[in-house]
């Protein structure tokens, strides 16, 4: 058997104000650094110790990943950390506070950027302060790889060679990796290991800081899955 731990990091400062965050490096509030010991904590008492740690380039889902991985006392265990996990990218929405967005644009548009499951949000420009391409960290991809905005369809495909290339190769010789990530690329694994359909991912709500264990037999087909 198969372990997979999706940890989606803990409360964000962005979080608490209740602003669109996507690949904005925002780092985590007093609550988030509290939420991700916590996980780390039931990691443990669930008996469960993780071979591989895979994260994202975020520093939100980083530091989620080092405090709990020093409450299970495991900080030795390896860790890739992949741009492909990052959270999708709100486009020109990154920094906005949601509430003035729905008062400005709608509740129905802005409900529609953030729960449809093939529209995109508004673009950035490349002449965006905003825009990744700035970003020495994502100074090696390629024009296409930088996104301007992404709706979860893009999102899934941008996680999809990450899990086949990345983490599931790994599975075959660990039999517990830990996933710090973020709401949007966790649903897009979720999407590949439950087999979700488009009209129901948008539906599935990934609480912070919450390990959601997924049991697999060595083929990497689900037997169960429940939060710890």
């Amino acid at each position: 058997m198969k372990h997979i731990i999706l940890l989606r990091h803990g409360q964000s400062e962005w979080n608490l104000q209740n602003r669109f965050t996507g690949w904005t490096d925002v780092d985590l509030s007093d609550k988030g650094r509290e939420e991700a010991r916590l996980a780390g904590l039931k990691i443990a008492d669930a008996a469960l110790k993780p071979q591989f740690y895979f994260t994202s380039y975020l520093r939100r889902a980083i530091h989620t990943l080092q405090i709990a991985a020093a409450a299970m006392n495991r900080d030795w265990v390896p860790v890739v950390k992949d741009w492909h996990l990052n959270e999708r990218h709100y486009g020109a929405l990154q920094g906005l506070d949601k509430a003035d967005t729905a008062g400005k644009y709608g509740e129905t548009q802005v409900h529609l950027w953030r729960r449809s499951y093939d529209v995109e949000p508004p673009a950035l420009t490349r002449d965006d302060a905003r825009f990744p391409g700035n970003d020495e960290r994502y100074s090696t991809l390629s024009d296409n790889e930088l996104p301007l905005a992404e709706s979860l369809k893009m999102t899934v495909d941008r996680v999809r060679p990450c899990w086949e290339e990345v983490i599931a190769p790994r599975l075959a010789v660990c039999d517990t990796v830990l996933i710090a990530a973020h709401g949007n690329s966790l649903r897009a694994l979720a999407m590949m290991l439950l087999h979700i359909s488009p009209d129901d991912i948008v539906n599935l709500e990934i609480p912070t800081g919450s390990p959601w264990l997924i049991a697999t037999d060595d083929r990497l087909n689900v037997i169960s899955n429940k939060y710890l």
